[in-house]
């Protein structure tokens, strides 16, 4: 049994706050996960995402995900990286199952060799590591300069890679987007319960991965029992058989 710990946490619903819906207008559909012609092109103004993923690529998702090896594989590289989560979680106040999610789903469908340092530095691949982030969000988290040279390149990508590194750039993504949002931490946190909690972290997904069909997974991975298992529950040194 999984027992619900407390989450530290993300922000005020965007749904919940006049001030909040002058920020990102329309909040008024009952799936959190919708998002009205009007919030589109707010947000697309603002970040340039840029709309759903085509219906091919989304039932090439759809597949991958019930492919159990890959989903097992998967939990065992986040299972290795629960500590930085947890640590980052409380470090930023990002809800830890948000990072999770987004972890989880960015593995399960990565692509062949990207985590290899030659394709890396080669150019090939434009985000890189556990959560596919790229060189700009360091340069927006200004740890890169805009105008970087060839061997801040090198050494940013390398920070890229390291899976650690790349689970703080992520909750610093996520704090970075609360703020300017004019998102402050919560002191309480339900995706499943508050239509306005799951309303925030669906406007998250959406401007990490630019894809409409991206926030509904994130939304489902962060309530998955056997992810909430692998953030929440106890951990304890397995006792010795010798007396």
């Amino acid at each position: 049994m999984v027992s619900a710990a407390p989450s530290s946490i993300l922000p005020l619903p965007l749904a919940e706050h006049t001030a909040s819906e002058a920020t990102i207008p329309g909040t008024h559909s009952a799936d959190p996960t919708t998002f009205t012609a009007q919030e589109l092109q707010q947000l697309e103004r603002r970040f340039g995402v840029h709309g759903a993923q085509p219906k091919l690529a989304q039932l090439f998702t759809r597949g991958m995900d019930q492919l159990t090896p890959l989903r097992n594989h998967t939990v065992g590289r986040l299972d290795s990286l629960r500590p930085v989560v947890l640590q980052e979680s409380k470090r930023t106040g990002v809800n830890p199952m948000l990072l999770t999610a987004i972890l989880f789903d960015e593995m399960q469908h990565a692509k062949p060799g990207e985590d290899l340092p030659i394709a890396a530095h080669s150019g090939l691949f434009s985000t890189l590591g556990p959560a596919q982030l790229g060189l700009s969000e360091m340069v927006k988290q200004g740890l890169l300069p805009a105008n970087a040279s060839d061997a801040q390149l090198t050494a940013a990508r390398n920070q890229l890679l390291d899976p650690d590194r790349n689970v703080a750039l992520l909750a610093g993504k996520m704090a970075r987007l609360l703020t300017v949002l004019g998102r402050e931490p919560a002191t309480t946190y339900n995706v499943s319960l508050n239509r306005g909690h799951a309303k925030t972290v669906a406007t998250l997904a959406y401007l990490h991965n630019g894809k409409l069909d991206y926030p509904a997974r994130i939304l489902r991975y962060m309530q998955d029992p056997e992810l909430h298992g692998l953030i929440f529950s106890a951990r304890s040194k397995p006792t010795s058989g010798l007396i």
